[in-house]
């Protein structure tokens, strides 16, 4: 660790944060903005949650829920290299979908491909996710601070990007 004087702040590790905002610079700048764009409208739509990512092989997940641990999370933002999909990962299977906008074929967990950010805003996306947050296991706090916890980065990824 470098010895910081009175003007410098010693920095060993990036924050979750720019970690993050590192992964996410990977893939195409459309790919990209809608991530982005997604990852904001979801920490306002739930705050308090706990951000936990995995930047594997296949694709950046980055799940929500009230704890560290990934079982509890109950939503997620998974970005692949020529779209962004919001997953229900708790009971997808369960949620009533009358419009159809489920996909997947899981026993557990459901999927959006979404267009854009924007498909967050929707009625019946919004519909969704207060549903699968009101079948949560464990409730996220509003009222605490969310944060971001790097899990996991996989040493052998896929290309972000498509050829």
């Amino acid at each position: 660790m470098k010895r910081a004087n009175a003007n410098e702040v010693a920095v060993t590790v990036k924050s979750a944060r720019t970690q993050l905002d590192g992964f996410i610079a990977k893939y195409s700048p459309d790919v990209a903005a809608v991530a982005r764009a997604a990852l904001v409208r979801m920490r306002r739509l739930l705050p308090g949650a706990v951000e936990v990512v995995y930047d594997n092989y296949n694709a950046l997940a980055v799940g929500f829920g009230p704890s560290e641990r990934a079982s509890e999370a109950v939503v997620s933002i998974a970005v692949y290299p020529r779209w962004v999909s919001l997953f229900f990962l708790q009971n997808g299977p369960q949620l009533p979908d009358p419009d159809g906008l489920l996909k997947g074929a899981g026993t557990k967990v459901r999927h959006i491909v979404l267009e854009s950010a924007k498909d967050l805003d929707k009625p019946a996306v919004r519909a969704l996710i207060r549903e699968a947050l009101s079948r949560a296991l464990k409730p996220i706090d509003s009222a605490r601070r969310g944060r971001v916890v790097v899990r996991s980065v996989s040493a052998k990824q896929r290309a972000r990007r498509p050829r």
